[in-house]
C-alpha cells in the first residue's frame, strides 16, 4: 500500500502542476491486521468492470463481510472502469493492467476498495467526491460511492524509491447504513 502521508491539498503531478488544487486527499490506511485483504491485477479492457464485480462479490462472500456485497461490488466495478477509462493502466505481463485491492477494517467492519493506475492526477476530483448521493437522472460511475454513503479519496502512488508512479483511488464504504465511512 501507499505510505500513509497527510496532505492538505491535492498532490502535484510529476511535472509539478497541481492535480486538482485545493482538494484534501487523505487516504485512510489500515493500522492493524484487516479482517481480510484481497488484491489482483485486472486487464484494462472492456471486461474490467465485470471482472472486478465478480471478484469482489466472491471475496466479500468468502470473507463473510457483513455489509451489502452487491453495493460494494458495484462500487469496485465503477472504480476499476474509471481507472481504465480515465486513468493510465500499468504495463503488465499480459498487457495493460490496473490493480484492485479490497480490505475490511477489523474494528469497524467498514470496507476499503482501492484501485491503482499509472496516471498521477485525478482531474475534477472535488466535483466527483462532493456529489450528492440523491437519485438523479444522469449519473456517472463514481456517483455510486456517494449514493451508498461512502467516501472517495485519492493519493499519489509511489514506488520503493518514493518516485511517483501513479495514483490510488479509494472508496470507503460503511458496513451498515447507519455507519459513516
Amino acid at each position: 500500500m501507499n505510505p500513509s502521508k497527510q496532505q492538505t491539498s491535492a498532490p502535484a503531478d510529476p511535472a509539478g502542476a497541481p492535480a486538482d488544487a485545493g482538494t484534501v486527499t487523505l487516504l485512510p490506511h489500515k493500522t492493524d491486521a484487516p479482517a481480510f485483504l484481497k488484491a489482483c491485477h485486472l486487464t484494462a479492457n472492456s471486461s474490467a468492470r465485470a471482472n472486478a464485480r465478480i471478484r469482489v462479490r466472491t471475496w466479500l462472500t468468502m470473507g463473510r463481510w457483513a455489509g451489502n456485497v452487491d453495493q460494494a461490488s458495484r462500487v469496485a466495478g465503477e472504480l476499476v472502469d474509471n481507472a481504465v477509462s480515465h486513468g493510465r493502466p500499468f504495463p503488465g505481463v499480459d498487457g495493460l493492467v490496473v490493480t484492485l485491492r479490497v480490505f475490511a477494517f477489523a474494528d469497524t467492519g467498514d470496507l476499503a476498495i482501492e484501485v491503482d493506475d499509472a496516471l498521477a492526477s485525478f482531474l475534477k476530483f472535488a466535483e466527483v467526491a462532493n456529489q450528492s448521493g440523491e437519485a438523479r437522472r444522469n449519473v456517472n460511475g463514481l456517483w455510486w460511492v456517494a449514493h451508498y454513503r461512502g467516501r472517495l479519496s485519492w493519493d499519489v502512488k509511489r514506488d520503493v524509491t518514493h518516485t511517483v508512479i501513479g495514483k490510488t483511488v479509494q472508496a470507503l464504504l460503511p458496513q451498515t447504513w447507519g455507519g459513516a465511512a
